[in-house]
Formats: structure tokens, sequence, C-alpha cells
């Protein structure tokens, strides 16, 4: 085996390839909205794949970025190893005018380096560094990238579970917890619709005709809000709401949208549950719900537990300390663990800021990172 020495010093070696990767990846503005453009950065990863040796396929698709499969490694191995990236970012194309690509005090910054630019540059960087070593997993490695993760997965989850069944673990790029921690936990994520019908009328000649939809929707915001469990990690936030047409008018139709975060499939099941059975509490009003969970949660159970542990013995080999920790928000993982597939969130770069003005990764960070993802796909033991 390689010694940790020469594992490590391989991987450090590589810390400007890294950075100037990341710079290619991030100026390639990829909103999940502008499919031309997240085509274009897939097309860039593809072909960096290629130069790695990758076989590379593209799956189109009609309204979102196309998706991309690659596999590396042993192509006659039995046993499989998935890795999961997405291309697309929540911002829009221009972005880098107003939030440029800089480095300040050992940090990169700008849209989309850590969530999850950097982790697809990790990847890469553990791929060149195992040819570097001349190391080839024993296993065959798929390594997905998806375009619409931003927007709930949509297109892309039927492909990424239809992968994960065939996978022995799921490496997710994901950016770490802050701390560089893995994430063992995720919330699962609804997103309901709760429309309100009532009946216009004037509201000073004739009110008594109307049957308010926006008071309708006012009673069930207070039962909706009822359903929240902090202690078992329930949230219940209605984030959106219109309704009405003019202050003169009873309005006929009001609808909001209400997130959902739950810990557990049990409270999953009651949440979902509870919203199908709302009721009117206003005569003449109707009560519609639409949408639902977008992702089950991610438990930290046995499984999970102990494919954690495995992960932090390799590290451990490398001289690298790996802890846990968890998050309300969502992944591709929310998926793959729910199929009870082994698997690993959060091995994406270290830093802070996804989604925000601040977006950063610790560019120290970046060798280990590409080091333990390397060690993962090389000497993982299928039990």
């Amino acid at each position: 085996m390689i010694s940790r020495t020469t594992w490590m010093e391989q991987f450090f070696q590589l810390q400007e390839e890294l950075v100037s990767l990341l710079r290619e990846l991030t100026v390639r503005e990829s909103p999940t909205t502008e499919k031309a453009a997240v085509d274009r950065l897939g097309e860039f990863v593809a072909d960096r794949l290629r130069d790695l040796g990758a076989r590379v396929e593209r799956i189109p698709q009609e309204t979102v970025g196309d998706h991309w499969i690659a596999t590396w490694g042993d192509p006659e191995a039995s046993t499989r190893i998935l890795t999961l990236c997405h291309l697309d970012t929540v911002w829009p194309l221009g972005t880098l005018t107003r939030m440029p690509i800089r480095e300040e005090n050992g940090r990169l910054y700008g849209p989309g380096v850590f969530d999850m630019k950097g982790g697809i540059a990790i990847l890469l960087g553990a791929l060149q560094g195992l040819r570097a070593l001349n190391v080839r997993p024993p296993h065959q490695i798929r390594m997905l990238f998806t375009s619409d993760e931003e927007t709930g997965s949509e297109t892309s989850r039927p492909l990424i579970e239809e992968e994960a069944r065939r996978s022995h673990l799921v490496l997710c790029l994901e950016p770490a917890l802050p701390d560089g921690s893995l994430k063992t936990f995720r919330k699962g994520v609804g997103d309901f619709v709760v429309v309100a019908h009532g009946r216009s009328a004037h509201a000073g000649a004739d009110p008594q005709r109307g049957v308010n939809a926006i008071e309708e929707l006012a009673y069930q915001i207070m039962r909706l809000h009822g359903l929240a469990d902090p202690r078992r990690g329930t949230t219940v936030t209605v984030g959106w709401i219109q309704g009405g047409t003019r202050p003169n008018v009873v309005p006929e139709y009001a609808e909001m949208v209400v997130d959902v975060r739950v810990a557990t499939r049990a409270e999953m099941d009651r949440i979902e549950k509870a919203f199908r059975n709302l009721r009117p509490v206003l005569d003449g009003a109707r009560v519609e719900v639409r949408g639902g969970f977008n992702r089950p949660p991610m438990e930290r159970n046995p499984l999970m537990v102990s494919t954690f542990e495995r992960a932090r013995a390799i590290a451990a080999e490398l001289g690298l300390t790996l802890t846990e920790g968890g998050t309300g928000g969502g992944s591709d993982a929310n998926f793959t663990a729910a199929l009870g597939i082994p698997t690993l969130d959060g091995l994406g770069a270290i830093g802070n800021g996804a989604h925000a003005l601040d977006e950063h990764v610790r560019i120290d960070s970046l060798p280990p990172r590409a080091a333990l993802v390397a060690a993962l796909l090389a000497r993982w033991t299928v039990l």
C-alpha cells in the first residue's frame, strides 16, 4: 500500500491545478433555468473526464440541462461506486459582474464555487491523483452529473435512483459542513401548495354573499403551524401567499406555498396525511392541496452510522480526522439513502455561504478532500 506521506503529498501537489480548475468551473455560470449555459458547463466537465480516461455518456433533456454519466475504473468489476454531482447553481447569468471570482485570505469566492462546483473539482482531482499514483480502483466508478438539483431534481431523480440501485456505495460531493464534517442526516423536504376557493362579492354593499378565500387560508395557516414539532425536527413554514383582486372585493381565490422539513419517515407520513386531510372552515369554501415531499429524509440509521465509521477509518489511514453532523437542507443523497444504499454525503468542499453573496471555499481544504475521495474510491471494500 502507498504510504500516507506519499499519498497526501501527491494531492497537495495538485492544489494550484485544483484552484485553476475550480475557477474554470465557476466562470461558466450555470443557473438551473438556463439550459444552454448548464450544457456548456457539462461539455467542459465531459472533456475533462475524457482526458482522465473516462467513458462519457450524454443524456439529453428538453427543458433543463443534459445529464452526464461517466465510467472509470475497472469496467469488468462486479462492484460499483456511484458519485453524485450537480452542475446547476442558483445564481442567474451575469452574477459574476457583481460577484467576481476572487482569492482572499486563503479563500476562493464566487457564485457556485461552494455549492457545488468545488465538489466537481474535488472529484476530478481525485481521479487525477489516482492516475498519478498509478492506482486503479477495484470497482467500476460511475459518476453522475445532473442539471436540476437546485430545483428539486425532478428530471434526474429516476436516473439517480436507477444508478444507485446498481451500486454498493454512493459518494455525494455536496459541500461539507462548515467544520468539514460529513452529513450523516438530512431532513426530508416538502413543498405543498394550498389553494382556497371562495366566492366573490362587493366588500361594502353585499359582503355576506361572499366567501373570503384569504380568510380561509388564515384558518388553514393556524392548523398547519400546529403540525410543527421542533422536538422531532419538524418545521412548517408558510413562505409565500397571494390572493384577492381589489380591496373592495371579497376574494374568491387565494393560495400559499408551505415549506415542510422532517427528520424521519414517520414524520413525513404524518405530515403528508395531515395535508391531504385538510378541510375548509368557512361554509361555502373549498380547499385544494397540491405538491408534496420531493425528497425523503436521510436518516442517521445503523446503516448510515456503519458507513460513516468505515469512511472514518479510511480517513484515519491518511492522517485525516473525519467528523459528522447534519442539516435541514436536502440533497440527492436523500434519494439514495432512502433506498437503503450505503451513502456518504458532504464529501465536497469545505467553506461556507451557499446561495449567499459571500459564498466561498477554503483553498487549503481542496487537496485533502480530493485525497479522501480518492482513498474511498480505491480502498472501499464491499461487505
